[in-house]
């Protein structure tokens, strides 16, 4: 009984991803691409800024000590 779930569940998935699912263009992955590779230096960028900020002071407050 359980196979033929199984089997039902694998034939359904196939065919909506086959013929009910729309995917993007070439150009649509690309923008996508990019846009998330931007995003992703930005976000780099800023917890780099904050780890060294706080490391610098963390430090000053150190040295109080």
């Amino acid at each position: 009984m359980a196979k033929f779930k199984i089997q039902a569940y694998l034939k359904e998935s196939y065919d909506e991803l086959k013929h009910k699912t729309s995917w993007p263009t070439w150009s649509e992955l690309q923008s996508s691409a990019i846009v998330v590779s931007v995003a992703s230096l930005i976000i780099a960028l800023v917890v780099f800024a904050m780890d060294k900020s706080l490391g610098t002071l963390l430090e000053q407050f150190y040295k109080l000590f």
